[in-house]
């Protein structure tokens, strides 16, 4: 009879559960994964469900209908677009100034401090990027190989990502020999086995303001506005400088 009573209990529990819904950036692949999880364990009624890609795509689906509740992009414009048309209830919310790598693999023999030398290196056929039609790290890859001067010399061999998890997968799968990522995929522990990287310098590309707000789909639930909170606390903070998402005044 008690074993009945706990599984009905548990399975009430269940069916009350908060759904979040979480459309974010490629970029905060293992940073918000971690988040989510801290979060889970401090609320068990709450369940965050996250869909990871390029933010031009998030924005696109998010004005379309899509029932996100909360929106993280990788360019602060898209959040800032969706406010100013209603369909972002919150002021846009920074949590990182982004940071691009140049990163191989450690058996590539390739050295990517040498940029932008490392590209005319005769190993390299393919150069992953992520497609800056609608990846914001795609259009500063795109912008720091036309400050260098490049971008006309290399383009046959650039292969284009649809965001840039896809873009490191293939560096990391060696598909691509040399490629344009996010530092905080470059920090993970997964790329950290077995690659390298160079850090872009800040002032070769567009400064990568990131930020994200509430939909409107996510207006008077309480569980969403719990998540929202919670990333901006101490303990979130830790994680985003842990993969390199640093706010103006942080250090990592």
């Amino acid at each position: 009879m008690l074993r009945t009573l706990l599984a009905l209990l548990l399975l009430l529990s269940f069916s009350r559960a908060e759904l979040i819904r979480v459309y974010a950036a490629a970029d905060l692949q293992y940073a918000l994964k971690e988040i989510a999880s801290m979060y889970e364990k401090q609320h068990p009624e709450d369940k965050v469900e996250i869909i990871f890609g390029s933010s031009g795509k998030g924005y696109a689906q998010i004005r379309q209908g899509a029932p996100y509740h909360i929106f993280f992009s990788a360019d602060v414009e898209y959040v800032d677009r969706l406010y100013k048309e209603g369909y972002i209830i919150t002021k846009p919310k920074p949590y990182a100034i982004g940071r691009l790598v140049v990163w191989v693999r450690k058996d590539s023999g390739l050295d990517p401090s040498s940029f932008p030398q490392v590209l005319f290196d005769p190993r390299v056929k393919k150069i992953a990027i992520a497609n800056w039609e609608h990846a914001p790290y795609g259009r500063a890859a795109k912008e720091v190989l036309e400050n260098y001067g490049v971008f006309e010399k290399v383009r046959g061999k650039l292969v284009l990502g649809e965001n840039v998890s896809q873009t490191a997968s293939f560096v990391y799968s060696g598909a691509a020999d040399v490629g344009f990522i996010p530092l905080s995929l470059a920090l993970s522990s997964e790329l950290q086995k077995v690659g390298k990287y160079w850090l872009v310098p800040e002032d070769k590309h567009k400064r990568i303001e990131q930020a994200y707000g509430i939909t409107k789909a996510g207006e008077g639930n309480k569980a969403v506005f719990r998540f929202y909170e919670f990333v901006s606390s101490p303990q979130a903070r830790k994680v985003f400088i842990k993969y390199g998402f640093v706010l103006p005044g942080e250090t990592k």
